[in-house]
């Protein structure tokens, strides 16, 4: 165990993997497991039941696993899922599910959590997932793959943020983000696509020209939005187009924020 620091309490019951290493003045919960080659840095706090996936790194005063900051939570066992090299950065908070939520928090693979944000319970985040400092994600959010939350931003309960999205800084997002929709201002509009991440992941150009006139349909065609996104799914053989029709049909308790 020469990678615990003497100073950090292991509780009875945790299970940490010999690579893993524990620094100065950090806790460990009995109902911990941290996996191969995580690290605590220091004065990092995990507890409740909660899994850090392999290679994952976590900062100083981050708190990780503590119950939710829910009234409804009445001590009901729930967990927290971290997979694979994830960077949590100082501050950060991520806390357990809840029984109606489902009892699961759940991030996934090779995210980036930076400074002071907070991942709240029962919200369930993809892979390669970027939020930015200071950023608040409400219970209950679904936020997709390849999405990048902007710093300052607030992310509303029981919102989806659909895969490839961008969030502009200092934004408040109400309503379901299509994938690949671009956001920003105070009270978040859908202001175009994520061409910038698109190009970046290596979209060919025909996807991003078929993701633009499908933008388009969907902000001046005829009919409902529902109705637009529904024709559009009998006209698009864009894989990309048909993730977009696909999520604006899934079942959601809120509305969506449409195209200005």
């Amino acid at each position: 165990m020469s990678n615990i620091h003497p100073s950090a309490v292991i509780e009875e019951g945790a299970r940490i993997d010999p690579t893993a290493k524990v620094g100065p003045f950090c806790l460990v919960g009995k109902d911990v497991v941290l996996r191969a080659h995580v690290e605590l840095k220091s004065h990092v706090v995990v507890t409740g039941i909660t899994d850090v996936g392999e290679e994952t790194a976590i900062f100083p005063f981050a708190v990780i696993g503590e119950i939710p900051q829910d009234l409804k939570f009445k001590g009901e066992a729930s967990r927290l899922e971290i997979g694979k090299r994830n960077r949590i950065r100082e501050h950060v908070t991520m806390n357990c599910g809840t029984e109606g939520g489902g009892g699961l928090t759940k991030v996934g693979d090779d995210g980036l959590f930076m400074a002071g944000c907070h991942i709240a319970h029962d919200a369930i985040l993809g892979d390669r997932v970027i939020v930015v400092n200071s950023v608040a994600v409400a219970g209950h959010c679904i936020i997709e793959d390849d999405v990048i939350i902007g710093g300052l931003s607030g992310i509303h309960q029981f919102v989806r943020v659909g895969k490839g999205a961008i969030i502009g800084a200092v934004t408040m997002v109400t309503n379901d983000v299509i994938p690949y929709g671009l956001v920003q201002g105070p009270r978040g509009d859908l202001d175009g696509l994520n061409l910038v991440g698109l190009k970046r992941r290596g979209v060919a150009r025909s996807d991003i020209t078929a993701l633009r006139a499908a933008f388009q349909m969907l902000a001046q065609g005829e009919g409902t939005f529902h109705d637009r996104a529904q024709r559009l799914g009998d006209e698009t053989e864009s894989p990309y187009v048909r993730e977009i029709v696909d999520f604006v049909m899934a079942d959601t308790g809120r509305h969506f924020l449409t195209p200005k």
